[in-house]
């Protein structure tokens, strides 16, 4: 939607496609943003004004099939017979969230209090967060790494956003939920952008989050039907034993099957971590081996929004480029 705005702006004929519904994506699901606690509608209402723009219009519920040459320029291949002829190519297919129940040790589609941070956002915007019996809980654990940085998960990568989104639900749950004890199990806490560190400190200082440095093995339900986790606090050197009313997965990016299917039939290689191979990873992220094609956000890699939507503004600006200085 950024992309697409951007180039409307500067004089272009955009058609952006896509395949649910509405436009929007993931953010249209999320309730507040870190690091300021934003709220998301906000991000959403701008991405709706930019991507407005008189010169793009917008196609729903239309899946790309494929991306092939056609003389000088490409033909973008939807469902059915439709395809639409086109200069150049912007692809932002995006991200999926790693689907939680592939790690069955912890629980989640086996038993009603496991959730995911997706499902979690779901009730901060309900406002409201309950068990599944409708009552407030009086522990919440969340674990950090849900399908990244996993060999089992087949996911070597870190997610990059995981760690400081825990921060931000757990500050969110406290801040609801005054009397509520929340305890994020972590490998390690990567607080890269500007200002994490500062929330991730005020969730201890202000919010007495509990963090404990240790990997969960399992989640179990005994007879009361309370959670039951065991996990090693590596930092202590002793094994845990934790009843909790509520367990939230902290679920962390995959490439969206979407992608990894017209990343096939397009020829568009991918790399070891399975999103897109950009041309060069330093000065040229944005560009496909295949001149015409260019990439915007997290069909690449793990980004934040801050960085998805400079991605996206700079991806306008190559194609841009790419038109003006083009030999027609």
């Amino acid at each position: 939607m950024e992309c697409a705005g951007r180039l409307g702006r500067m004089g272009y004929t955009v058609t952006l496609i896509e395949k649910e519904a509405s436009a929007g994506g993931h953010i249209t699901r999320w309730h507040q943003l870190f690091p300021d606690r934003r709220m998301g509608n906000e991000v959403v209402e701008y991405m709706n004004n930019i991507a407005g723009h008189k010169n793009v219009s917008i196609l729903t519920g239309t899946t790309v099939e494929s991306i092939v040459s056609e003389g000088r320029g490409w033909l973008v291949r939807t469902e059915g017979p439709s395809a639409i002829k086109t200069d150049a190519v912007v692809v932002a297919t995006g991200f999926d969230l790693f689907d939680a129940s592939r790690k069955e040790e912890y629980g989640y589609g086996i038993y009603d209090n496991v959730i995911t941070s997706a499902d979690l956002e779901d009730m901060f915007r309900a406002g409201k967060v309950v068990t599944a019996g409708g009552i407030a809980p009086q522990r919440v654990g969340i674990i950090h790494c849900v399908g990244s940085r996993d060999e089992k998960a087949g996911n070597f990568h870190c997610s990059k956003v995981c760690c400081v989104t825990a921060v931000k639900q757990a500050i969110e749950i406290r801040a609801m939920l005054p009397d509520t004890q929340v305890f994020c199990f972590y490998m390690d806490m990567r607080m890269f952008g500007p200002n994490y560190e500062e929330l991730y400190r005020e969730s201890q200082e202000k919010y007495n989050v509990n963090y404990i440095r240790g990997k969960v093995s399992e989640a179990s339900e005994n007879l009361n039907g309370r959670l039951v986790i065991k996990v090693e606090d590596t930092l202590a050197g002793r094994p845990l034993r934790m009843e909790l009313d509520l367990l939230v997965l902290m679920s962390g990016m995959e490439m969206s099957a979407a992608g990894a299917s017209l990343a096939e039939k397009s020829s568009l290689p991918t790399g070891d971590n399975r999103f897109l191979e950009s041309r060069d990873h330093h000065y040229g992220s944005n560009e496909s081996p295949r001149n015409g094609i260019f990439y915007a956000g997290t069909c690449v890699a793990p980004m934040n929004i801050t960085e998805s939507l400079s991605h996206a503004r700079a991806a306008a600006v190559e194609v841009s480029e790419y038109l003006k200085n083009r030999l027609w």
